[in-house]
């Protein structure tokens, strides 16, 4: 479809890109996760999942060798092979579109053509910021739950309030289901039980953003003091999660566990404890205004400033700084969620994250001749496709604008990385992200 076949009045607009706005701009949504992202091309012909594998470190060697041992042809050292683990991003397709009558609008036809074309531009934006917070905070919840419904008696089976994190193990880096042969370790109160099975609950109750609830199934049967009502469950396999006051799970957040600079911190520590790599030299943390406006109330991060604040570029320029070993980034796109007990308290989510914690798989067919023909009107923006259709009803009068996006976002675990090559590592399975929780 050529520009000849659209209306004489839009083809000078569409030529030149350009025309005065007669329409003041709308809110809109601060976004910032997708950048966070590695962006890697999903080649054409190769399916609609793709999986990667990545490999790990061996073992330091710090015993030398005893020469008794060094004889025949394997001069009596054993061969040690690296791990692997495997991740999967899968394709999907993203669409919205607009129509425009230029019979109706014909007397604001120009600035309603380009106030359509900005109004996609900008759900299409706040729509893949949005898969790539969800992809990423996903796992980053995972392994961290509380009991919901207080055992009758001792037994097997434990209602929880989220079992992402519960339903599959990694058995030789590939992700398998939870059983009686592929077990994991999981804390239920203050003891340590063999978890065997995870069940989702026909209808979700769950108070997490995105979470399942469900029933947890171990070998043997869970003391009621371990199976009460709001006690901790934790997988040895979870995520790491900063509460204020030393809060083992969300429901025990208290109204006066505000956001402080010792969480953020501390999260910084979990990440380099991993020996997770920074972006441009620091951790990024997003964050929403009232966390925000917490950590400049906090008393370490005042006085950590104490003196300079005319000319510290924290205080002229807001929270778009590198310090602390942060990079903090506002955003109206974080999770928040009303407390489940607490009457008018809100949980709030800042998250940090290094590099590699989120990856972006883009179509690359989205821009073949196939796809868009050499004479269609077909933009490619920042990886997404912005679509102008000529008006093929019967009277010629409605334009389609659209956008369309193929692609997605997963978070890749780290499970090779563990104290056994890393000494300072933890045994979480997704290291490169620290979710922090606290009430705003």
């Amino acid at each position: 479809m050529g520009i000849q076949n659209f209306p004489a009045a839009l083809q000078p607009i569409i030529q030149q890109g350009y025309l005065e706005r007669e329409f003041q701009a709308s809110l809109e949504s601060r976004i910032g996760y997708r950048m966070c992202a590695d962006r890697q091309e999903f080649a054409v012909g190769i399916g609609e999942t793709l999986t990667k594998t990545r490999a790990g470190l061996k073992p330091s060697v710090t015993t030398p060798s005893a020469p008794a041992t060094n004889t025949n042809l394997d001069n009596g050292l054993t061969p040690v092979s690296f791990g692997v683990e495997q991740f999967t991003i899968t394709l999907n397709h993203y669409a919205a579109t607009t129509d425009l009558n230029i019979v109706t609008s014909r007397v604001g036809i120009a600035s309603q053509f380009l106030l359509n074309a900005a109004i996609n531009g900008e759900q299409a934006a706040r729509s893949l910021d949005e898969l790539a917070r969800n992809a990423l905070f996903n796992p980053y919840f995972g392994g961290n739950t509380r009991v919901r419904t207080t055992l009758s008696s001792a037994g097997p089976a434990v209602s929880v309030d989220d079992i992402r994190g519960f339903q599959m193990v990694f058995v030789n880096g590939v992700q398998t289901t939870v059983g009686a042969s592929t077990s994991m370790t999981v804390t239920v109160g203050s003891n340590v039980y063999t978890l065997v099975g995870a069940t989702a609950d026909a209808v979700n109750v769950s108070t997490a953003p995105n979470g399942i609830s469900g029933v947890l199934t171990f070998s043997a049967s869970v003391l009621v003091a371990d199976g009460t009502a709001g006690n901790t469950v934790m997988a040895a396999t979870a995520s790491s999660i900063m509460r204020p006051n030393g809060r083992s799970n969300t429901l025990a957040l208290q109204s006066t566990d505000v956001l402080t600079m010792s969480t953020l911190l501390n999260a910084v520590a979990q990440l380099r404890l991993n020996a997770v790599p920074e972006i441009d030299g620091v951790y990024n943390c997003y964050l929403d205004p009232v966390s925000a406006r917490q950590l400049f109330a906090d008393n370490d991060f005042r006085q950590l400033f104490q003196g300079a604040t005319s000319a510290n570029q924290v205080f002229k320029k807001g929270m778009i700084n590198d310090f602390l070993g942060l990079r903090f980034i506002p955003t109206t796109e974080a999770y928040v969620q009303a407390h489940p007990t607490i009457s008018g308290a809100v949980i709030r989510r800042p998250i940090v994250v290094g590099q590699g914690a989120l990856i972006e798989g883009d179509f690359a067919g989205m821009a073949n001749a196939d796809v868009a023909p050499d004479d269609s009107l077909i933009s490619l923006v920042d990886g997404i496709a912005m679509v102008t259709r000529e008006p093929i009803d019967r009277l010629q009068q409605i334009i389609a604008q659209s956008w369309y996006w193929i692609g997605g976002f997963c978070a890749p675990s780290d499970t090779t990385t563990s104290p056994t090559t890393i000494p300072t590592a933890t045994n979480a399975a997704y290291k490169r992200a620290v979710m922090c929780e606290h009430i705003g």
